[in-house]
């Protein structure tokens, strides 16, 4: 998805009908320089700047910067994101594999070209869920809620055909998510310029997910 493909989206969800052209002018500016430095490293003076507008502008559309914020990510997580993780990553959890690998396989390539076509947003949304409650609640009610269920009944499966240990399933969840997150964030936020084989990435996650790191024991013969 290009720039312009995106913006195009961006707006569809936030009820462009309803926006003025500086209003929409803020938004973007919001959208890139949150993503670029983070909510508490903008100024409104930066996104005004950005933006080509007086920064008062600002403040007669968003009483606040926090309001600002919540307004690019709540309504993109509640109409785009949320909904989009859902049906995306259900292409993935709503199909049959023959084993608990192949599934990681495709769960992790999903994840990766859905970061690719949304991070403008999701970047945001990724650098502030820790700070404010009001994203958290709603990625736990529109995410989590809707996949953890399904999530849950692929692990059973695989535990039941003797794939996977006894544990609990949400632990199994947990710490699948964990590790595929922990690629996600370095690949995306920590060193998003470095070079890597993907494929290759993505074969090494999942044998660790799988086996872990602890070299096989050699015996030698007696």
């Amino acid at each position: 998805m290009n720039f312009d493909e995106w913006v195009g989206e961006f707006f569809q969800v936030l009820d462009e009908e309803k926006m003025t052209p500086k209003q929409k002018q803020i938004l973007l500016a919001a959208v890139e320089v949150f993503a670029e430095k983070g909510y508490a490293g903008t100024s409104t003076s930066e996104i005004a700047k950005k933006a080509g507008v007086a920064e008062g502008t600002i403040f007669r559309h968003y009483k606040t910067k926090k309001e600002l914020l919540l307004s690019i990510v709540a309504p993109v997580v509640a109409k785009l994101v949320a909904p989009f993780v859902i049906e995306n990553i259900r292409k993935v959890i709503d199909q049959d594999f023959p084993s608990y690998e192949d599934f990681l396989r495709a769960l992790i390539k999903n994840r990766i070209e859905f970061l690719r076509s949304h991070f403008r947003v999701i970047k945001i949304f990724m650098q502030e869920i820790p700070f404010h409650d009001e994203l958290k609640e709603q990625f736990q009610h529109y995410v989590a809620e809707n996949v953890l269920v399904r999530f849950q009944s692929i692990v059973s499966h695989f535990q039941d055909r003797g794939e996977l240990i006894d544990l609990p399933a949400i632990s199994i969840i947990r710490h699948t998510a964990s590790v595929i997150g922990g690629l996600l964030i370095a690949r995306f936020l920590i060193v998003p310029d470095a070079e890597w084989e993907e494929e290759q990435v993505i074969e090494e996650t999942i044998q660790m997910l799988l086996y872990g790191i602890k070299a096989k024991e050699k015996y030698s013969r007696c």
